[in-house]
């Protein structure tokens, strides 16, 4: 996947962000039959006070949080799971943007008795679920959102985040 890590705070280059990332997304796009190599997107890897300012902006929420995503396209379809993307003329596949905030990655995942690594990977294959149509707006949205990250996160060997 072409995805470039912005780093704006370097506490997620020592805490190994890119390889997070990595196996996030080679887990998430396999579990959907979606070709890595097509993909492309990108994280900003951020503090808090940067996540405020989007979360503000963006969803009128002058809190931080956890992550936020940006798809290219809305790919939701209410109730059910979302259709795959498909290639664009040239054959890439533009999934959009995410923003994750260290602090709030911290501090969560001490409250939920996680590693910071295990979280942070819930986060990351939570976000791009977002950036290809899923959601958790109504409850059932939610149960096919959670189900299918409770897979892909199985597949990593990690445990239900809920």
């Amino acid at each position: 996947m072409a995805v470039e890590v912005i780093f704006e705070d370097d506490r997620w280059e020592v805490a190994g962000l890119e390889a997070l990332v990595t196996d996030a997304e080679t887990a998430t796009l396999s579990y959907l039959g979606l070709d890595a190599e097509l993909c492309e997107g990108s994280i900003l890897a951020c503090d808090d006070a940067r996540i405020k300012v989007l979360n503000a902006g963006f969803r009128e929420k002058d809190k931080a949080t956890n992550v936020l995503s940006w798809p290219a396209e809305e790919r939701a379809t209410p109730g059910e799971r979302p259709p795959l993307p498909e290639p664009d003329f040239d054959g890439s596949i533009e999934l959009g943007d995410i923003a994750i905030a260290y602090e709030t990655c911290v501090r969560e995942a001490g409250e939920q008795g996680k590693s910071f690594a295990d979280h942070v990977t819930h986060l990351l294959v939570h976000g791009l679920l977002h950036l290809l149509g899923y959601d958790h707006i109504t409850d059932r949205d939610a149960e096919i959102m959670e189900g299918t990250e409770v897979e892909i996160l199985a597949t990593m060997g990690l445990k239900d985040p809920y």
